[in-house]
């Protein structure tokens, strides 16, 4: 296993292992590997019922290894009272069939943060992109979150010593919508790391037997 990219919209046909993003309306079959889930930017109202069915019936695909990406996002139009109850019911159904969850969080980190406790959430949750300062992100470790860089590791070297701080055990790679490739995401955090690319890759592919071995096995 070489590459792993843990967050991306776009299946690149290579030996990378990627976790494509897909949405109920746009589904795409014949993937190798796939989350799906409601994003909050997405969600419309008389569909949600059926959209959240057919994520249900993709649950026992053997390609689709996690729910997502789904969340909260307080920067949007659509009230958080709206989008509350369609991203409790995507973990619900991540608990029920024991799937992992990517997690889009904007603002919000709080509620995500509550809801898990609330309804007792047991499957590992990584918040993807993350772009946010030390204290959010060792509130998120202490209750048990994986954190996935990307873009902003590429783009704001003041993300740096936040990533750097992040377990070895607790973070994965991705590029979400980004052109560049994955391997130059994983250079840029192996330079921060201080590690090999080599260490690096064992990291992380580590980290993504621990999280999704029950799909992957």
């Amino acid at each position: 296993m070489g590459f792993i990219n843990l967050h991306t919209h776009h299946h690149t046909n290579t030996d990378i292992l990627e976790l494509v993003n897909q949405y109920p309306d746009t589904f795409v079959d014949g993937l190798p590997h796939y989350s799906i889930g409601i994003h909050p930017w997405r969600i419309n109202v008389p569909d949600v019922e059926a959209q959240l069915d057919f994520i249900e019936q993709k649950m026992i695909d053997t390609a689709c290894l996690a729910v997502g990406e789904c969340g909260l996002d307080k920067r949007v139009e659509i009230p958080l009272a709206q989008q509350l109850p369609v991203f409790e019911a995507q973990l619900r159904l991540a608990e029920q069939y024991c799937k992992p969850v990517i997690i889009h969080c904007v603002a919000a980190f709080q509620e995500v943060i509550a809801l898990k406790k609330e309804i007792g959430i047991n499957v590992p949750m990584v918040v993807h992109g993350f772009s946010k300062n030390s204290q959010v992100a060792q509130s998120l470790l202490d209750n048990g979150f994986y954190l996935s860089f990307g873009k902003y590791l590429l783009r704001n070297p003041e993300l740096a010593p936040v990533f750097t701080a992040v377990p070895n055990s607790r973070l994965f790679l991705e590029t979400d919508t980004i052109e560049e490739d994955i391997s130059q995401v994983y250079e840029v955090a192996a330079g921060y790391k201080d590690i090999s690319l080599e260490d690096l890759k064992e990291i992380v592919k580590t980290n993504f037997l621990n999280v999704f071995s029950k799909n992957t096995a």
